[in-house]
């Protein structure tokens, strides 16, 4: 079942993908007591991901914080070092934690997986976007396939 505001983030550790190398996250702790956005894209370096989606999380984050956000991130199906890889491409600070969820356990735990293995890819996360408060979803925005209206930063700005 697909996660929807209401719902309490699933309790799990990830990796975040940093310059120094893998570093493992709580998801517990990284959302509680504060506003979170978290988005999903289906994978690092693919394109409407690289061009659109991650640049205008970064070309936002101020004014996403301006809104009450203290922290956005980046998850995609991939290991913690392609998603640090992807960050140091993208030119990534500290505007937007990169999350790993190389396994996808996370991403099912909250229904957001996307069977790509017919196309080679295996499983992604779908494209979306929620906000959580202390862990708790306030929003969520699921793009249907191939789409990229709801999940964009803009979007999220939008909702707040």
């Amino acid at each position: 079942m697909t996660i929807k505001t209401g719902d309490t983030i699933p309790a799990m550790k990830i990796m975040q993908g940093t310059s120094e190398g893998p570093k493992e996250l709580d998801t517990a702790e990284f959302f509680k007591g504060r506003t979170v956005v978290l988005f999903g894209v289906p994978g690092a370096f693919t394109p409407t991901c690289s061009a659109k989606h991650l640049p205008g999380f970064v070309e936002h984050a101020a004014a996403l914080k301006a809104k009450g956000v203290d922290a956005v991130a980046c998850m995609a199906v991939n290991d913690a070092f392609v998603m640090g890889a992807w960050g140091k491409d993208q030119g990534i600070t500290d505007q937007v934690t990169m999350v790993a969820d190389g396994s996808a356990a996370f991403t099912k735990a909250m229904g957001l997986e996307f069977d790509l293995t017919a196309r080679g890819l295996g499983v992604r996360c779908q494209r979306f976007a929620l906000v959580a408060k202390d862990g708790k979803v306030t929003h969520v925005a699921v793009e249907a396939p191939g789409a990229f209206e709801v999940s964009k930063a803009e979007a999220v700005l939008a909702a707040l």
